[in-house]
């Protein structure tokens, strides 16, 4: 659940806030049993006898409910963040509101709630208060408001079930209103704006409830203040077990930028891809040596990795990581990425008609980077920690993203800057070129290295591949060296820094469904795209990566990559079909 101002994560069996970080998503967490059940804090409404559990969420919403049957009755506990209009802005509290509702019988139950800080070093201790427990050492007021007794959850009490509860966790400022009256409206609010804003999306025809929920949770994965959109809001989940691939997403990377600009664009929801554009704007014009590709939610550029060697990690995986050093790499195809995510600014009259357009010297600037950097190798698109090379995606971007500044330059009539980006787009094609392998008819991930590289697929997708039969047979060495039996695609065979590959990516997967759409092969498109939807959990959310030899997802999770992938090939689907697309 979220509300653009937070996450939280709840397990379905004993409704535990597993994850959740405070004041920001990239702070430390309050509740971190996802990756700690030592030092990860609690925050759980468990039966107290036998019990059977599911969830799901209030269609069309972000309001989640987890619902018990035990033995001596059946209850349910509804969770959301707070999110509606008030003073013509939105309302989105630093509050977790949790209501324990029975629905028969009188099930017992115990509500424990124990919050942590400085990832878990700092536990809290609570005091009473009249209708509140407040909990202190956490750097700042955390008060938990409630209408069951504080006894009971300070000391972990079992206690019947005979009426609705109420509980509305803070931070920062106190919850000082009447509980049960501003915790229904809060909560009637909330589903309005939600149901509201799903009416407001474009959605294709087929597939719906797919788009719907991926809808959702890239919209709770934008940081609303200043419009970064994280990657993923957990941090250490393994890529595969016992691998030590475990990294931090929670902060903006610049190569999600253009996918997740089209989804949007896509869903007809321009205010997020206003203010994501603008958050790009923002790092083009204070980045004053290179361009970074990932920065923090607030732009900020240092994002240092360490190890909490005190946490024990998911199942045991460790080490848990906080921070990336991918900020410190050279990954030449973020200026690409940025000058595609510049391209609405200047040529979206449902952007720009109400804004001042920006001044073309971005796109000088960022041409210009392009041509120092367009001969040079970097770490490419899967982050190698101990390779440079001249990758075959990163000359796709500058080719794609000079592409764009053909656009904007015909759009602005400036001839100056057209007749440089097209300079650049000769000069990346040429690059491109030279990846190509003569032996297997496709393009290796490299000049130095042939091996196949899921990220290919892009030459195809992203209209490079233009001659049918060259692109056909592109894409048969790719489905030989990367495809599983089952419709999942590896990233790559190759050893990297941390050995063999055992996880596939499911975005890799949502590209080869739209290479197929692009070589006509439709029907083979939509069955590949049905098989990967299976792989969702039950509430329909996605990780990064699949175990290939079971099906388990691994990896940061939800991943906004992964539900991006699947916008996209849903929306190419329907336009693929030709059949109209419901408002």
């Amino acid at each position: 659940i979220g509300n653009c101002s937070y996450m939280s994560y709840i397990e379905e069996k004993n409704a535990n806030v597993v994850w959740q970080c405070w004041p920001k998503f990239d702070s430390s967490f309050i509740f971190g049993g996802l990756i700690s059940a030592k030092h990860g804090g609690e925050f759980s409404i468990t039966p107290c006898e036998k019990y059977t559990s599911h969830q799901y969420y209030l269609q069309n919403t972000n309001v989640l409910v987890t619902h018990f049957k035990c033995e001596d009755g059946e209850f349910r506990v509804l969770d959301f963040a707070p999110r509606f209009e008030l003073f013509e802005r939105f309302h989105k509290p630093l509050m977790l509101f949790r209501k324990v509702e029975p629905i028969s019988g009188t099930p017992l139950i115990r509500v424990c709630c124990e919050p942590v800080y400085d990832y878990g070093k700092s536990k809290a201790t609570p005091q009473f208060g009249s209708n509140s427990i407040d909990f202190d050492g956490l750097g700042t007021k955390v008060r938990l408001t409630t209408n069951i007794s504080k006894v009971h959850i300070v000391e972990k009490s079992v206690f019947a079930l005979t009426e609705t509860k109420h509980m509305i966790l803070s931070w920062g400022s106190a919850f000082e209103a009447p509980l049960e009256r501003t915790f229904e409206d809060f909560l009637q609010r909330t589903t309005n704006y939600w149901r509201v804003w799903v009416q407001r999306c474009t959605v294709p025809h087929m597939f719906q409830e797919e788009v719907i929920r991926s809808a959702l949770l890239l919209k709770m994965h934008q940081y609303e203040d200043t419009g970064a959109i994280i990657a993923s809001g957990t941090t250490s989940l393994p890529e595969f077990p016992g691998t030590q691939r475990n990294w931090d997403y929670r902060y903006c990377w610049i190569r999600d930028s253009y996918f997740t600009l089209q989804a949007l664009s896509s869903l007809g929801h321009f205010d997020e891809m206003e203010r994501y554009s603008h958050w790009i704007q923002n790092i083009v014009q204070n980045s004053k040596v290179h361009f970074q590709p990932v920065y923090k939610i607030d732009g900020g550029h240092t994002i240092k990795e360490s190890e909490l060697d005190h946490l024990e990690g998911y199942e045991g995986n460790k080490p848990v990581r906080i921070g990336n050093d991918a900020y410190t790499q050279v990954q030449h195809d973020v200026y690409g990425q940025m000058l595609l995510s510049l391209v609405p600014l200047y040529t979206d009259l449902r952007i720009y008609a109400n804004n001042a357009i920006p001044s073309t010297n971005l796109i000088h600037t960022i041409l210009d980077k392009i041509e120092e950097v367009i001969d040079a190798p970097d770490a490419g698109i899967w982050e190698f920690r101990g390779k440079m090379q001249h990758h075959a995606e990163s000359f796709l971007f500058h080719w794609a993203g000079a592409k764009g500044a053909v656009k904007i330059a015909e759009r602005l009539e400036d001839q100056e800057l057209k007749n440089k980006a097209e300079r650049i787009i000769v000069r990346a094609a040429d690059n491109i070129e030279k990846c190509y392998d003569e032996v297997k008819e496709a393009y290796g991930m490299s000049h130095e290295n042939k091996n196949l590289n899921a990220s290919e697929l892009l030459l195809i997708n992203m209209r490079y591949l233009t001659d049918p039969e060259r692109a056909r047979k592109h894409l048969t060495a790719m489905e030989k060296e990367l495809k599983t039996t089952d419709n999942l695609i590896y990233r790559y065979r190759d050893h990297d820094d941390f050995g063999e590959t055992h996880a596939t990516f499911l975005i890799c997967g949502f590209w080869y469904a739209e290479a197929l759409l692009d070589l006509g092969d439709v029907d083979e498109a939509v069955n590949v795209f049905k098989s990967l939807l299976t792989r969702a959990n039950d509430l329909g959310i996605f990780s990064e990566d699949i175990d290939p030899t079971c099906g388990s997802q691994w990896g940061n999770m939800a991943q906004t990559y992964s539900h991006v992938g699947l916008i996209n090939t849903a929306f190419k689907i329907a336009a693929k079909l030709d059949r109209p697309i419901y408002f």
